[in-house]
């Protein structure tokens, strides 16, 4: 049996191999992280190879990314279906070992990680369902739900804001599953850190409520080994074990410096490191016995029997609970929704109420809620205001996580990224709100759900200068364009409660990405539709009022901007024009309907076009073309009650019918 050591050099090598055949890359962290990852999933992580996707398997997140080469070492070494020629196919076109880990690319990958920090935040969702699927389908004799999270991360991570705001919540909540494994390398990209982070983590770390391990050598297997002891003996908090260890060991001249941090070592040092670390094999040679020393098939099979015939128990003992959690797990809907949604959307049409549409998704909360016991809602400290509270709402707690609703606290990033782990681990299909403009501090957590695909729901209101008097800090402007030009995101602006319906309901079925839903501060008319018309609502754009023949004027409106047009084109009616008004509730649903559909809404040969929309007005060329006009905003806002400034900036019938004519007498 290899030692420990050499189990671990199986790791340097593979890595600086790989990097240095790709002329590119991060050998430092893998090399230095090797011997604490050799414990970590040889004496403790539970997962099988075979199944990657096995429901009780533990998590593995390497938050700093950039050493993707350590994780795919490992998958590859422990017996995933990731081949030796995927390591050397490192960081190339289409290969299944991409520069940072992506979700979806590699088996084994839980998460993509690589934008710092968020990782750890990817983390503290996983552990965060972890808890409340223990609390909700675990019953005494039956634990279904028992696995742990771990998480890598560097010196960058914690630099990064994101890592305060996931870790005091983690503390907060009492997430005594979750471990994190720092890196305290002291070196990053410009050299050594101390010239600007200096940072006393342990103190840092304790003051959230973690239990902290400091001073651990992650070079000493027994010292790290004690700390993951101590670590999974505290159930009652999340643990920080601080390893220090030195980046790149192993390469005798660049170790312990930044020049080996994100670049190839050379062939010269990998030799050199070759001979220092007592590797006497060629490049990418693994020997058998290595290669069976980190085999954890048949270890990851047993236990993945292990639990299967506990559940089995579970399902005689509990058959409806059994059938609900595969059911969550799998992701599909209750069979039943669609037609009870549709039913309720159809209710909203005959009842015709106008109110805001942040107050028409809570309503719309309180008829899906009930039938989706996966729904786990959030606030970052807006939810009077967000109105995502509905009537069976249960906040979550450090005693009691059998809710379905989390007080993230003024924590816009962290609840992005948090929501993204509660989406990749399973069981959950969560949602979080803030207004708007603070999509910006979200902003990048929202990119990460478009691109790994998940079914991430962000509500999003107080969507123009309709927000009023908290100014131009608060008016969203340029967010909604932001958000429709991010491949993958789907987008919905409602203009009344009936599309406010249609857009939820949108959301929770989308199973393939994420979707932001854009809600008002202030009151929407209802809108009257044919039942054709209520069809074509979920189609994301369509004809909502229209003259006889030909129409020689289109106007184009979403949200609160749609009852705008609608008056506007009754004055234009009146004075003998053929006005078409389309409500767009959804670009992107609306580019994926047929060529056929979308030009019997927006017919070619009418170039006479309109988009109004209390956004930027750049995005709307696209359906105007350049000699089409846009009312919309090219400025920030203003200070001022929302009747005001919608008069100061254009939104009125008046300068709506004006243009009009502007255009079609021109």
């Amino acid at each position: 049996m290899p030692s420990r050591k050499q189990l671990a050099n199986a790791i340097r090598a593979l890595s600086m191999d790989a990097v240095q055949k790709a002329k590119s890359g991060h050998p430092g962290a893998p090399m230095g992280m090797a011997d604490i990852a050799e414990v970590l999933w040889n004496d403790y992580l539970s997962h099988n190879p075979a199944n990657p996707d096995w429901a009780n398997r533990d998590r593995f997140v390497l938050s700093n990314g950039h050493g993707s080469m350590l994780q795919y070492s490992l998958l590859h070494l422990s017996g995933y279906d990731l081949s030796m020629d995927d390591l050397k196919n490192f960081r190339q076109l289409h290969s299944r070992t991409p520069g940072h880990p992506e979700y979806g690319y590699t088996p084994g990958v839980q998460t993509t990680t690589g934008p710092l920090g968020q990782g750890i935040a990817n983390a503290v969702g996983f552990a965060l369902a972890e808890k409340t699927l223990a609390a909700q389908f675990n019953r005494p004799g039956h634990e279904i739900v028992d696995h742990y999270t771990y998480a890598f991360l560097g010196d960058g991570c914690l630099m990064e804001g994101i890592s305060h705001e996931v870790a005091s919540l983690a503390g907060t909540l009492g997430l005594g599953k979750l471990v994190f494994f720092y890196d305290d390398n002291g070196i990053s990209i410009d050299g050594e850190v101390e010239g600007w982070f200096t940072d006393d983590t342990p103190k840092r770390f304790e003051s959230y409520g973690w239990q902290v391990i400091p001073a651990v050598d992650g070079h000493d297997a027994d010292a790290v080994k004690a700390a993951i002891e101590a670590a999974r003996a505290n159930t009652a908090q999340p643990t920080l074990i601080c390893c220090r260890t030195v980046i790149g060991f192993g390469a005798p001249n660049k170790q312990g410096t930044e020049s080996c941090h994100g670049a190839p070592l050379g062939d010269e040092e990998v030799a050199l490191a070759r001979e220092n670390l007592g590797w006497k094999h060629g490049p990418f040679e693994v020997p058998e016995d290595v290669y069976a020393g980190w085999d954890a098939s048949k270890k990851g099979a047993a236990a993945e029997k292990s639990w299967q015939k506990a559940f089995d128990a579970y399902k005689k003992a509990e058959p409806e609970l059994a059938a609900e959690f595969e059911r969550r797990m799998s992701g599909e809907l209750p069979k039943d929704f669609a037609e009870k949604a549709t039913a309720y959307i159809r209710a909203c049409q005959d009842k015709g109420e106008t109110i805001a549409s942040r107050k028409a998704s809570q309503n719309t909360l309180n008829v899906y809620g009930p039938m989706l016991p996966e729904l786990l809602g959030g606030s970052a400290d807006l939810a009077g205001s967000n109105l995502t509270i509905w009537n069976g709402s249960k906040g979550l707690t450090r005693d009691d996580a059998s809710g379905n609703y989390i007080y993230y606290g003024v924590r816009e990033f962290g609840m992005g990224a948090i929501i993204n782990g509660l989406a990749l681990h399973g069981g959950f299909v969560p949602y979080g709100a803030t207004f708007l403009i603070f999509m910006e501090y979200c902003r990048n957590a929202v990119r990460m759900a478009a691109l790994m695909k998940q079914r991430a729901i962000m509500v999003f209101t107080h969507d123009s200068i309709g927000l009023g008097e908290d100014g131009p800090t608060h008016q969203p402007i340029e967010q909604l364009a932001s958000l429709r030009t991010t491949p993958n995101m789907s987008v919905w602006r409602p203009a009344d409660a009936v599309e406010s319906a249609v857009a939820w309901k949108a959301a929770l079925e989308r199973s393939d990405g994420p979707s932001a839903l854009v809600f008002s501060r202030q009151a929407l008319p209802h809108q009257a539709r044919d039942d054709k018309q209520l069809a074509n609502v979920a189609r994301g754009g369509y004809v909502l009022s229209d003259s006889d023949g030909t129409p020689e004027l289109i106007l184009i409106a979403t949200g609160s901007e749609v009852g705008l047009a609608q008056d506007a084109a009754d004055v234009l009616r009146d004075k003998g024009r053929k006005v078409r008004v389309v409500s767009m509730p959804s670009t992107d649903v609306f580019e994926a309907q047929s060529a056929k559909y979308k030009q019997q809404v927006l017919p070619l040969d009418v170039t006479n076009r309109i988009a109004v929309e209390a956004g930027i007005e750049d995005y709307w060329y696209k359906y105007v073309g350049l000699d089409g006009r846009i009312v919309g905003m090219s400025s920030f806002g203003e200070s001022a009650p929302a009747g005001e400034l919608f008069k100061e900036f254009g939104f009125t019938v008046d300068n709506l019918v004006s243009v009009a004519k502007d255009l079609l007498d021109n």
